[in-house]
């Protein structure tokens, strides 16, 4: 998929701000232990991946009802919904100075109900020309996400007859939308509650 950057300034796509804090002890030991089990940007990238994907269990699977937000306290507690996993993935890759992003689809259920909108990734390798989407949220059983620099392997490829959508723009910093509901909810059962319908185009400011 062709991803909109929300800014020309690859910079930002590195940048560490509140919720992507990569300059954590905890982001910087997690991120110094996957490099040692790979030994260059594709390897890393690919490991990186997998540990959140594996490792750090979905919420919604594991019913854990704590909610995180920040990439550190989602590698300290071990558990998110896929906005945070994303923002722990992007905290990692950063770390190693890969650029990555975050972007968000709109899903529904199986009858065309229920719109809400899924987070995930895209990262850049050294070299490459374009952004390549990966979703850490966890496989289960009919959800089978993979690395993958060529073919998309999301957890969810979009069903355009069901109301659902690819949104192209890439972020830099988590959109303001999902990011509230994250911070404005006290467990996971409210969270499901304020998990928002539908995202904007790019935020002002």
């Amino acid at each position: 998929m062709q991803l909109i950057q929300q800014t020309p300034d690859l910079t930002a796509y590195l940048a560490e701000d509140e919720v992507i804090d990569h300059g954590h002890p905890l982001v910087q030991e997690t991120a110094e232990a996957l490099w040692l089990a790979s030994g260059d940007a594709y390897s890393y990238a690919k490991v990186a991946f997998e540990f959140v994907r594996d490792t750090i269990p979905h919420s919604a699977d594991s019913g854990d009802p704590r909610v995180s937000w920040r990439a550190s306290d989602v590698l300290r507690t071990r558990n998110g919904i896929c906005y945070a996993k994303s923002h722990a993935l992007v905290a990692l890759l950063r770390a190693r100075s890969i650029p990555a992003g975050l972007c968000y689809q709109l899903l529904a259920d199986d009858d065309g109900s229920n719109l809400a909108v899924h987070g995930l990734i895209a990262l850049r390798l050294p070299g490459a020309a374009n952004w390549v989407r990966q979703d850490p949220r966890g496989n289960k059983p009919g959800v089978d996400a993979q690395f993958s620099l060529d073919a998309e392997r999301l957890a969810f490829p979009v069903r355009p007859e069901l109301g659902e959508v690819d949104y192209p723009e890439l972020y830099a910093a988590p959109h303001p939308a999902p990011l509230a509901a994250l911070q404005g909810s006290a467990d996971r059962e409210e969270l499901w509650r304020n998990l928002p319908p539908e995202i904007g185009k790019f935020p002002v400011g």
